[in-house]
Protein backbone atom coordinates (compact mmCIF):
# COMPACT_ATOMS: atom_id res chain seq x y z
CA UNK A 1 0.00 0.00 0.00
CA UNK A 2 1.62 3.38 -0.94
CA UNK A 3 2.08 6.08 1.69
CA UNK A 4 -0.46 8.57 -0.26
CA UNK A 5 -3.28 5.63 0.53
CA UNK A 6 -2.07 5.34 3.52
CA UNK A 7 -2.25 8.90 4.23
CA UNK A 8 -5.97 8.82 3.10
CA UNK A 9 -6.90 6.32 5.09
CA UNK A 10 -6.24 7.64 8.23
CA UNK A 11 -7.39 11.03 6.78
CA UNK A 12 -10.67 9.39 6.80
CA UNK A 13 -10.55 8.07 9.97
CA UNK A 14 -9.71 11.06 11.31
CA UNK A 15 -12.52 12.81 9.46
CA UNK A 16 -15.60 10.48 10.66
CA UNK A 17 -14.06 10.99 14.89
CA UNK A 18 -13.67 14.65 14.44
CA UNK A 19 -17.68 14.76 12.54
CA UNK A 20 -18.71 12.61 15.59
CA UNK A 21 -19.70 9.51 13.03
CA UNK A 22 -17.52 7.48 15.09
CA UNK A 23 -18.69 8.25 18.77
CA UNK A 24 -16.17 9.14 22.01
CA UNK A 25 -16.18 5.93 23.48
CA UNK A 26 -17.19 3.83 20.31
CA UNK A 27 -15.02 1.03 19.46
CA UNK A 28 -13.40 0.86 16.15
CA UNK A 29 -13.47 -2.60 14.85
CA UNK A 30 -10.44 -3.72 12.11
CA UNK A 31 -12.90 -5.78 10.24
CA UNK A 32 -15.41 -3.37 9.46
CA UNK A 33 -13.15 -0.55 8.70
CA UNK A 34 -11.32 -2.82 6.35
CA UNK A 35 -14.65 -3.37 4.48
CA UNK A 36 -15.84 0.20 4.77
CA UNK A 37 -12.36 1.85 2.76
CA UNK A 38 -11.88 -1.63 0.55
CA UNK A 39 -8.35 -2.13 2.28
CA UNK A 40 -6.79 -5.01 3.92
CA UNK A 41 -6.56 -4.84 8.04
CA UNK A 42 -2.92 -4.41 7.95
CA UNK A 43 -3.17 -0.33 6.89
CA UNK A 44 -6.35 0.08 9.04
CA UNK A 45 -4.13 -1.37 11.55
CA UNK A 46 -1.70 0.47 11.17
CA UNK A 47 -3.75 4.33 10.87
CA UNK A 48 -4.90 2.91 14.45
CA UNK A 49 -1.63 3.00 15.55
CA UNK A 50 -1.17 6.58 14.16
CA UNK A 51 -4.37 7.86 15.99
CA UNK A 52 -3.60 6.26 19.07
CA UNK A 53 -0.14 8.53 19.17
CA UNK A 54 -1.69 11.24 18.37
CA UNK A 55 -4.47 10.60 21.26
CA UNK A 56 -7.81 10.62 18.85
CA UNK A 57 -8.19 7.16 20.04
CA UNK A 58 -6.50 4.89 22.64
CA UNK A 59 -5.61 0.97 22.03
CA UNK A 60 -6.70 -1.11 25.14
CA UNK A 61 -6.04 -4.74 25.98
CA UNK A 62 -9.12 -7.21 25.10
CA UNK A 63 -11.11 -3.56 23.85
CA UNK A 64 -9.07 -2.22 20.77
CA UNK A 65 -9.09 0.89 19.53
CA UNK A 66 -11.70 3.36 21.86
CA UNK A 67 -12.28 6.88 20.42
CA UNK A 68 -11.44 9.50 22.98
CA UNK A 69 -13.00 12.88 22.99
CA UNK A 70 -10.33 15.41 24.51
CA UNK A 71 -13.03 18.20 24.60
CA UNK A 72 -12.71 21.58 23.74
CA UNK A 73 -10.41 22.98 26.82
CA UNK A 74 -8.18 20.22 26.12
CA UNK A 75 -8.07 21.34 22.44
CA UNK A 76 -7.07 24.54 23.48
CA UNK A 77 -4.64 24.04 26.14
CA UNK A 78 -2.51 22.28 22.92
CA UNK A 79 -2.66 25.20 20.77
CA UNK A 80 -1.83 27.58 23.49
CA UNK A 81 1.57 25.35 24.30
CA UNK A 82 1.91 25.14 20.51
CA UNK A 83 1.48 28.89 19.81
CA UNK A 84 4.74 29.45 23.02
CA UNK A 85 6.80 26.78 20.83
CA UNK A 86 6.32 28.00 17.71
CA UNK A 87 7.05 31.46 18.88
CA UNK A 88 10.27 30.32 20.32
CA UNK A 89 11.09 28.19 17.21
CA UNK A 90 10.42 31.13 14.91
CA UNK A 91 12.25 33.83 17.20
CA UNK A 92 15.51 31.53 17.52
CA UNK A 93 15.48 30.64 13.58
CA UNK A 94 15.59 34.49 13.08
CA UNK A 95 18.55 34.86 15.05
CA UNK A 96 20.50 31.67 13.68
CA UNK A 97 18.96 31.23 9.74
CA UNK A 98 21.90 29.95 7.79
CA UNK A 99 21.81 29.55 3.90
CA UNK A 100 19.85 25.72 3.87
CA UNK A 101 17.70 26.88 6.23
CA UNK A 102 16.87 30.17 4.28
CA UNK A 103 16.57 27.43 1.05
CA UNK A 104 14.32 25.41 3.07
CA UNK A 105 11.82 28.26 4.61
CA UNK A 106 11.51 29.39 0.60
CA UNK A 107 11.26 26.39 -0.76
CA UNK A 108 8.21 24.95 1.16
CA UNK A 109 6.98 28.18 1.58
CA UNK A 110 6.43 28.61 -2.35
CA UNK A 111 4.89 24.99 -2.41
CA UNK A 112 2.26 26.70 0.14
CA UNK A 113 1.52 29.53 -1.97
CA UNK A 114 0.95 26.86 -5.20
CA UNK A 115 -1.53 25.02 -3.26
CA UNK A 116 -3.04 28.23 -1.50
CA UNK A 117 -3.85 29.22 -4.76
CA UNK A 118 -5.54 26.24 -6.11
CA UNK A 119 -7.79 26.30 -3.06
CA UNK A 120 -7.01 22.84 -1.72
CA UNK A 121 -6.97 22.84 1.86
CA UNK A 122 -5.66 19.12 2.12
CA UNK A 123 -2.82 19.95 -0.26
CA UNK A 124 -1.97 23.23 1.85
CA UNK A 125 -2.16 21.43 5.14
CA UNK A 126 0.62 19.34 4.04
CA UNK A 127 2.98 21.61 2.05
CA UNK A 128 1.76 23.67 5.84
CA UNK A 129 3.29 21.35 7.78
CA UNK A 130 6.40 20.97 6.16
CA UNK A 131 7.04 24.86 5.95
CA UNK A 132 6.46 24.77 9.94
CA UNK A 133 8.85 21.74 9.83
CA UNK A 134 11.46 24.01 8.18
CA UNK A 135 10.82 26.66 10.45
CA UNK A 136 11.69 24.00 13.58
CA UNK A 137 14.92 23.03 11.86
CA UNK A 138 16.31 26.51 11.35
CA UNK A 139 15.98 27.07 14.55
CA UNK A 140 18.73 24.88 15.22
CA UNK A 141 17.79 23.24 18.68
CA UNK A 142 17.37 19.55 18.03
CA UNK A 143 14.95 19.19 21.53
CA UNK A 144 12.80 22.05 20.74
CA UNK A 145 12.46 20.42 17.24
CA UNK A 146 11.52 17.15 18.67
CA UNK A 147 8.66 19.01 20.89
CA UNK A 148 7.26 20.96 18.09
CA UNK A 149 7.26 17.74 16.04
CA UNK A 150 5.72 16.06 18.73
CA UNK A 151 3.13 18.39 19.32
CA UNK A 152 2.05 19.28 15.79
CA UNK A 153 1.60 15.47 15.57
CA UNK A 154 -0.97 16.23 18.56
CA UNK A 155 -2.76 18.51 16.61
CA UNK A 156 -2.83 17.58 13.23
CA UNK A 157 -6.71 16.70 12.86
CA UNK A 158 -7.37 20.05 14.33
CA UNK A 159 -4.94 22.04 12.11
CA UNK A 160 -6.07 20.47 9.23
CA UNK A 161 -10.07 20.97 9.99
CA UNK A 162 -9.24 24.61 10.82
CA UNK A 163 -8.09 25.22 7.21
CA UNK A 164 -11.81 24.83 6.22
CA UNK A 165 -13.00 27.23 7.75
CA UNK A 166 -13.82 30.23 5.51
CA UNK A 167 -11.26 32.40 4.33
CA UNK A 168 -8.77 30.23 6.43
CA UNK A 169 -6.73 29.32 3.79
CA UNK A 170 -5.95 32.84 2.07
CA UNK A 171 -5.32 34.21 5.53
CA UNK A 172 -2.76 31.56 7.10
CA UNK A 173 -1.23 32.14 3.56
CA UNK A 174 -0.64 35.73 4.18
CA UNK A 175 0.89 35.48 7.88
CA UNK A 176 3.41 32.59 6.07
CA UNK A 177 4.76 35.49 4.16
CA UNK A 178 4.67 38.48 7.29
CA UNK A 179 6.40 35.24 9.30
CA UNK A 180 8.83 34.76 6.29
CA UNK A 181 9.77 38.47 6.09
CA UNK A 182 10.35 38.80 9.86
CA UNK A 183 12.72 35.75 10.14
CA UNK A 184 14.67 36.78 6.91
CA UNK A 185 15.00 40.63 8.43
CA UNK A 186 16.48 38.87 11.72
CA UNK A 187 13.47 39.93 13.43
CA UNK A 188 13.16 37.55 16.25
CA UNK A 189 10.83 39.42 18.46
CA UNK A 190 8.63 39.72 15.22
CA UNK A 191 8.92 36.31 14.37
CA UNK A 192 7.59 35.14 17.83
CA UNK A 193 4.52 37.70 17.90
CA UNK A 194 3.64 36.68 14.57
CA UNK A 195 4.03 32.85 15.15
CA UNK A 196 1.71 32.86 18.32
CA UNK A 197 -0.82 34.88 16.37
CA UNK A 198 -0.46 32.30 13.34
CA UNK A 199 -1.24 29.11 15.77
CA UNK A 200 -2.97 30.43 18.25
CA UNK A 201 -6.71 29.98 18.08
CA UNK A 202 -8.19 32.54 20.29
CA UNK A 203 -11.66 34.04 20.24
CA UNK A 204 -13.50 33.58 17.21
CA UNK A 205 -11.17 31.50 15.22
CA UNK A 206 -11.58 28.93 18.46
CA UNK A 207 -15.28 29.29 18.13
CA UNK A 208 -14.74 28.36 13.97
CA UNK A 209 -13.14 25.65 14.62
CA UNK A 210 -15.34 24.21 17.54
CA UNK A 211 -18.57 25.11 15.25
CA UNK A 212 -16.75 23.04 12.41
CA UNK A 213 -16.07 20.03 14.04
CA UNK A 214 -20.09 19.70 15.10
CA UNK A 215 -21.16 20.94 11.43
CA UNK A 216 -19.52 17.85 10.14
Amino acid sequence: MSENVGRWLRDEIENAILSYEFAPGERLDETVLANRFGVSRTPVREALMQLDAIGLIEIRPRRGAIVIDPGPHRIYEMFEVMAELEGLAGSLAARRLDKASREAITATHGRCEKSAAAGDSDAYYYDNEEFHKAIYAASRSDFLQEQCAQLHRRLRPYRRLQLRVRNRLSTSFSEHCAIVDAIFAGDGDEARRLLRTHVGIQGERFSDLVASMAAR
